[in-house]
């Protein structure tokens, strides 16, 4: 695991768009990870790259707020998915978020994605409220959160 460069810039792009193709076709049109500007997340080392056989194998967007961290998109390329990946990621979020010293990460996704939302379940996340997503009329975004244990520094 190790923080995205700006050289890195294709390749995150290409995982997240085939990460998140099902998607696309299940809800209409590109999930927002998919849409989004990753230079300046980049730049401001919220993007983590996990690397299998020397190829990117899946990312971890992560913000840091004051009170919590917030996963803005957990990704696996199709080839490694089912592999633990994404596990990996999630943990790598949760150290993140330890290392900061805060107590909770949180994280939202699409009503839709019942796996996701499952597979987040059962790692430790929980609903926290559903609201209307304001950028995309229709759709409804799923509010998830897990407390995680802070490292005590001295």
């Amino acid at each position: 695991m190790r923080l995205a460069r700006s050289d890195d810039l294709g390749d995150v792009l290409s995982l997240t768009e085939a990460a998140y193709a099902p998607y696309t076709a299940l809800l209409g049109a590109p999930p927002i990870p998919v849409t989004e500007d990753y230079a300046p997340r980049i730049e401001r080392g919220e993007v983590w790259l996990l690397e299998g056989g020397g190829e990117p194998a899946g990312l971890l967007v992560l913000e840091r707020h004051p009170d919590h961290s917030m996963i803005f998109s957990v990704a696996v390329a199709p080839a490694f998915q089912g592999k633990g990946h994404g596990i990996a990621l999630l943990n790598h979020a949760d150290e993140q978020t330890q290392l900061w010293g805060l107590p909770e990460v949180r994280l939202y996704t699409n009503a839709k994605m019942e796996r996701n939302i499952a597979l987040y379940k059962e790692y430790g996340f929980h609903e926290t409220g559903r609201r209307p997503n304001p950028y995309r009329p229709g759709w409804t975004i799923v509010d998830m959160a897990k407390t995680v244990e802070t490292i005590a520094t001295a």
